[in-house]
C-alpha cells in the first residue's frame, strides 16, 4: 500500500479511492484506483521536507494496488522551498519559489520519486535551464532529496553551459556526474550576464573590464 504522503497531498482524491475498494463483480477487466480532470494540488514529499511540488493537470489516474499516479495535461509546475525560522527551525508559513517543471505528463511512485520523457526545469537563482530527455526505458527522473537526472541534458546558464549525457545534478545546481566522454560543458567565469534575484542583468565587472578596454 502506498505511504500515505503521496496521497495526503492528493487528498482531493481521497472520496474517490473509496470506489477502488468496492467489489468488481469479478470482471476481469475490472480496474482498481480513480480518476479526476482539471485537478490543482500540491506535494509534500517526506524525503525532501522543506520541498513542496505545485501542479495543475488536466488529468489525474491513481492506481493504489500498483503504488502509481499519472498525471497529463500538466502546467504551473513549481518547485517551492518552506521557509524556516534561524533559531526554533520552525516552519514560518512562507515559501519561496526554487524551481519550475515544465512537462506534459508525469508519473509518480509511492516514494514520490517522479518520472517523465522529457522535461525543462528551470532553477529560479541561478537563471539556469536544463532540458532533460529520456525514453520510457531511461525515463527523467525527479528524486526527491537528491535532485534529477537525464539520459541526455542542454544545460543553459550564465555560467556554465552545454550538453551533457547521463547527468545527474542537484536542485542547488551541483553537476554530480555525467559521462565525461560523451559530454561537452563550458563554464563562463566571466560571463556578460549574471543572475541577480531570479533575472538576468549585466554583470558590473564584465561592464567595467569593457570600459578600461
Amino acid at each position: 500500500m502506498p505511504k500515505a504522503g503521496l496521497y495526503a497531498l492528493l487528498a482531493i482524491l481521497g472520496f474517490a479511492l473509496l470506489f477502488a475498494f468496492l467489489p468488481s463483480g469479478g470482471r476481469a477487466d475490472a480496474r482498481t484506483g480513480a480518476e479526476l480532470s482539471g485537478v490543482k494540488f500540491r506535494m509534500y514529499p517526506s524525503r525532501d521536507e522543506d520541498a513542496v511540488w505545485s501542479f495543475a493537470a488536466q488529468r489525474v489516474t491513481s492506481d493504489p494496488v500498483a503504488g502509481q499516479t499519472q498525471l497529463s495535461g500538466l502546467s504551473g509546475g513549481q518547485r517551492l522551498l518552506r521557509e524556516r525560522d534561524p533559531k526554533t527551525k520552525a516552519l514560518t508559513g512562507r515559501e519561496t519559489l526554487d524551481a519550475r517543471l515544465d512537462t506534459p505528463e508525469l508519473s509518480i511512485d509511492d516514494q514520490d520519486t517522479m518520472t517523465t520523457r522529457q522535461a525543462r526545469i528551470t532553477l529560479v537563482k541561478e537563471c539556469a535551464g536544463i532540458d532533460l530527455k529520456g525514453t520510457d526505458a531511461q525515463p527523467v527522473t525527479i528524486e526527491q532529496g537528491r535532485g534529477f537526472s537525464a539520459p541526455v541534458a542542454e544545460i543553459r546558464s550564465p555560467f556554465l553551459s552545454g550538453h551533457a549525457e547521463k547527468l545527474q545534478m542537484s536542485f542547488n545546481f551541483d553537476l554530480n556526474d555525467m559521462d565525461n566522454d560523451r559530454s561537452s560543458t563550458r563554464i563562463d567565469t566571466k560571463p556578460a550576464k549574471i543572475c541577480r534575484d531570479g533575472q538576468l542583468v549585466p554583470n558590473p565587472r564584465a561592464a567595467a573590464r569593457s570600459k578600461e578596454n
